[in-house]
């Protein structure tokens, strides 16, 4: 279908940046015409289509990625529809040989992509996949039985002793072009038609006011917050009142930064003693590992509690009734938290772990 000659296909997905970003820098290295591409997909199975905020986020990323290419010499292809299928008439229209992507890490999207290497490997592409979003990838830390961990400081704690972090790799300082006319130049959606940013009446002012989607506005904030707040953020994230976070969060989601990025700029700043206050915040970063961990490990977590003792779990309302899960109670009875997901315990729970709650209240008619 390909030869070794053919070109390059980079599918960038929840990693929007030059910097640090390996799919596109080994693309890079490689040479050949590259097609860049971005799919809109909200059509596969178990993909979960974006909420209005998050779209407004991605119109306004992929415009600045799609300037930050040109400015490199090469372009974004937008393409929208199930991402498997796309991808393979994208590969045949560009006669590619060799498809680039960084890992995802939920069950329908590790479907996808394990499902696209094997039609590669098929039909006499090759494939790379490579880490880019997770400092530790859920499958390379495990406890002393072999199994994934389930409370979060033993996790991070084996996290930091496993394996060094990489240092992050700058943005090329070129790309190559697309494929040339005649190669099958591929056409693109215009970014306007997929009516990302709210119609009238337009809710998003407040949002243009304060964020600065993409990746020159994740590396700004990422700055701005290195230069002072870190230094104050264990205090400083519980006052309301103070710019003590990082909010690094949405740039972080949409891959404007990378998290290696974050800690080699951490580390340049405190190569030796690290203070209390900065620790805090390299361990929110552990936190965040924790996630995919545990979600990796349990991709039915959104629909099933993590244990199941807490299935037919039951508590008491205001009233002093007990109830199960499935009954019929309405929500205002509803006042009791249950355990967290991490350390089990129940409502009061002062270990900081509470960050997802069993799903264990009844259902209401």
């Amino acid at each position: 279908m390909t030869s070794s000659d053919g070109t390059s296909l980079v599918w960038l997905r929840d990693d929007l940046r030059l910097d640090d970003n390996p799919a596109l820098a080994e693309a890079a290295r490689r040479g050949a015409p590259l097609t860049v591409v971005y799919i809109l997909d909200e059509e596969s199975d178990g993909v979960r289509p974006l909420g209005g905020a998050a779209r407004w986020w991605l119109h306004h990323s992929l415009a600045a990625l799609s300037a930050e290419l040109e400015s490199k010499g090469s372009r974004l292809v937008l393409r929208r529809g199930p991402a498997g299928g796309v991808i393979r008439n994208l590969a045949g229209q560009t006669k590619a040989s060799h498809l680039f992507w960084n890992r995802r890490y939920g069950q329908p999207e590790r479907t996808i992509d394990a499902g696209l290497k094997d039609w590669a490997a098929a039909n006499g592409l090759q494939a790379s996949s490579f880490q880019a979003n997770l400092l530790f990838e859920p499958w390379t830390v495990e406890t002393g039985a072999g199994g994934p961990y389930k409370v979060y400081s033993p996790f991070w704690r084996a996290c930091l002793a496993s394996q060094e972090i990489r240092d992050p790799s700058d943005a090329p300082e070129t790309l190559p072009g697309p494929a040339p006319a005649g190669r099958g130049m591929p056409g693109s959606d215009t970014l306007s038609s997929w009516n990302l940013i709210p119609a009238k009446p337009d809710w998003s002012s407040g949002l243009a006011a304060t964020w600065k989607p993409g990746e020159k506005g994740a590396l700004e904030r990422l700055e701005d917050f290195l230069d002072g707040p870190i230094e104050d953020y264990g205090t400083g994230r519980n006052l309301p009142g103070t710019e003590g976070t990082s909010r690094l969060s949405p740039h972080l989601r949409f891959g404007e930064v990378s998290p290696f990025r974050v800690w080699r700029e951490i580390r340049r700043r405190h190569p030796r003693n690290v203070p209390s206050d900065v620790g805090t915040y390299r361990a929110e970063l552990g936190w965040r590992e924790f996630n995919w961990h545990l979600l990796y490990h349990n991709p039915d977590l959104a629909t099933r509690n993590f244990r199941p003792a807490f299935d037919n779990f039951q508590w008491s309302s205001p009233t002093g009734r007990s109830s199960r899960r499935g009954s019929r109670e309405t929500p205002a009875t509803r006042w009791w938290m249950p355990a967290c997901v991490s350390c089990g315990r129940q409502a009061g729970c002062t270990t900081g772990c509470g960050w997802l709650l069993l799903r264990s209240w009844s259902r209401t008619s």
